[in-house]
C-alpha cells in the first residue's frame, strides 16, 4: 500500500506536507499498479481554495477527500511551517505538471489534457512535446464554458478510458477542477488525476509566470493581479486577505494548547 504524506489542518482544509519528488514517486507507484479501484486525485491548494471552502462547505469536503492536497502558494507554505512542517516548500501546479509529465514519459504512460480551448490545447501540446519529446499525449478535450450535459460528460469519460491514459491533467480553475475530479473519481480505475489550474495557460505561453523571486517572496499574487486585473481583482483584493487573520487565530489557539499541554 502506498503511503501518502501527512496532512495538516490549515484553517479547516487538510494540506499535505510533501514535495515534488514525493508526489511524483507516489504517482509513479499508483500508475504502475493494476488499473483497478477508483482514481486518485491531487489538488494544488492555494489560499483562494481555502477561503472558498469557508464560504462553500462542499469545497472543503472535496479538498479534504483528495489523496494529496499540495501547498500551492507561499502563505499556505508558511502556515504549514508554523504548525510543525519545518522545511516545507511550495508544490506549485505548473511545476508539478512538468515533473509528472517527465515521469509519465520515462515510464511509457499516456497523459490526457482536460481544459482550455482547442487552440490553447494545441499550443500546450506543442510546448510540452518541445520540452519532453517522448511524452505520449493520449488525448485532450476542451470543455465549453458551462457545465457539461449528460451526453457530453459520457463522451469525455469514454474518451479518457479509451485513450489508455493513466494520468489526467485538469485545467479549469479551482474549485471547478477539484469538484470535477471528486465527481469522476469512480469513473477511471487506476488513473491519477491532477488539477493544475493555470498551468495550461502558463505552459502554452498564453500567460506569463511571475519571476522566481516573486514566487519565493509570496508576491506572485501581485504579478498576476497586474497582468489580469479585471479577472483577478476580486480574488486578490476581497478573498485572499481573509486568510491571514484566520491563520493567526488558528496559530494562537494551536500554540496556547501546546503550552497548556506541557504545563
Amino acid at each position: 500500500m502506498v503511503q501518502v504524506p501527512r496532512k495538516y489542518d490549515i484553517v479547516g482544509v487538510h494540506i499535505s506536507a510533501t514535495s515534488y519528488a514525493e508526489v511524483t514517486r507516489i504517482c509513479a507507484d499508483w500508475m504502475g499498479g493494476p488499473a483497478a479501484g477508483t482514481a486518485r486525485y491531487i489538488c494544488v491548494t492555494s489560499v483562494h481554495g481555502i477561503i472558498s471552502s469557508r464560504q462553500e462547505p462542499w469545497v472543503r469536503d472535496v479538498l479534504n477527500a483528495a489523496d494529496i492536497a499540495t501547498p500551492d502558494g507561499m502563505p499556505v507554505v508558511w502556515a504549514l511551517r508554523s504548525f510543525g512542517a519545518r522545511g516545507q516548500q511550495r508544490v506549485y501546479g505548473p511545476t508539478l505538471m512538468l515533473h509528472l509529465c517527465r515521469m509519465a514519459a520515462e515510464r511509457g504512460h499516456g497523459i490526457y489534457l482536460y481544459g482550455g480551448t482547442g487552440e490553447r490545447l494545441e499550443l500546450l501540446r506543442r510546448k510540452l512535446l518541445q520540452q519532453i519529446p517522448n511524452l505520449r499525449i493520449a488525448g485532450s478535450y476542451a470543455p465549453p464554458f458551462r457545465p457539461l450535459n449528460e451526453q457530453e460528460d459520457e463522451y469525455v469519460k469514454e474518451d479518457i478510458r479509451n485513450s489508455g491514459a493513466r494520468l489526467v491533467f485538469i485545467g479549469i480553475s479551482t474549485p471547478k477542477q477539484d469538484k470535477w475530479m471528486f465527481d469522476h473519481r469512480s469513473d477511471f480505475p487506476g488513473v491519477v488525476m491532477a488539477g493544475v489550474g493555470a498551468a495550461f495557460d502558463f505552459h502554452a505561453g498564453n500567460v506569463k509566470q511571475a519571476p522566481a523571486w516573486m514566487q519565493r517572496a509570496g508576491l506572485e499574487w501581485f504579478f498576476r493581479l497586474a497582468a489580469e486585473p479585471r479577472r483577478l481583482w476580486k480574488r486578490y483584493v476581497l478573498i485572499t486577505p481573509r486568510f491571514l487573520p484566520l491563520w493567526a487565530l488558528q496559530w494562537i489557539a494551536f500554540h496556547t494548547y501546546e503550552r497548556n499541554a506541557r504545563a
